[in-house]
């Protein structure tokens, strides 16, 4: 298991992950995924489909889950800087309600591991960021759920101070709160 650290955070299942990145003076190689070192770390995910989204500085894209067909997500930024975000959703779980937030960037290469049941955004902090992710559940945009951004039951301190007020879609910004 030497290609991957991985890293437990407060909420149960949640991983940020460091790849072992390999350089030199032609650039560099790494592995972004490998079911075997995922499966000896105890991510049994398996991944059905890829996206990739691209966003401007200050955009807030969250906070999402499905409720039916729950989604594991393993995210990482390609080129840019994500504040990334996952809240903790799962009843009966002793960390409901609980964040987690990690830098993500293409320059540090870290990823996020995202069980099911959470929910999750991000908040794009440099001028530009490409961001990447595995679900292990297709998407189904009639099973959508979330709740607002800056919910204060959740109380998510996002890096503000970088961007000022973020940029939200319609559909976000409509968000309701998680504790209504």
């Amino acid at each position: 298991m030497g290609k991957f650290k991985f890293i437990p955070t407060p909420i149960e299942g949640v991983f940020e992950i460091e790849p072992t990145v390999f350089g030199d003076q032609r650039g560099y190689f790494l592995e972004a995924y490998n079911r075997r070192d995922f499966l000896e770390a105890g991510i049994t995910a398996e991944f059905v489909q890829d996206n990739q989204s691209f966003s401007r500085k200050g955009i807030l894209r969250g906070m999402h889950l499905q409720e039916n067909y729950p989604q594991a997500k393993l995210v990482r930024v390609l080129s840019g800087e994500v504040y990334d975000v996952c809240v903790d959703l799962r009843k009966g779980s002793p960390t409901f309600g609980r964040w987690h937030g990690v830098c993500l960037s293409g320059e540090n290469r870290r990823q996020f591991f995202i069980p099911r049941g959470l929910a999750h955004g991000f908040l794009v902090l440099s001028e530009t960021a490409e961001f990447a992710y595995k679900c292990d559940e297709f998407y189904h945009p009639e099973d959508e759920k979330g709740f607002v951004w800056n919910d204060l039951g959740v109380a998510i301190q996002w890096p503000l101070d970088k961007v000022g007020q973020p940029l939200l879609s319609e559909k976000d910004a409509r968000l309701p709160s998680l504790y209504q």
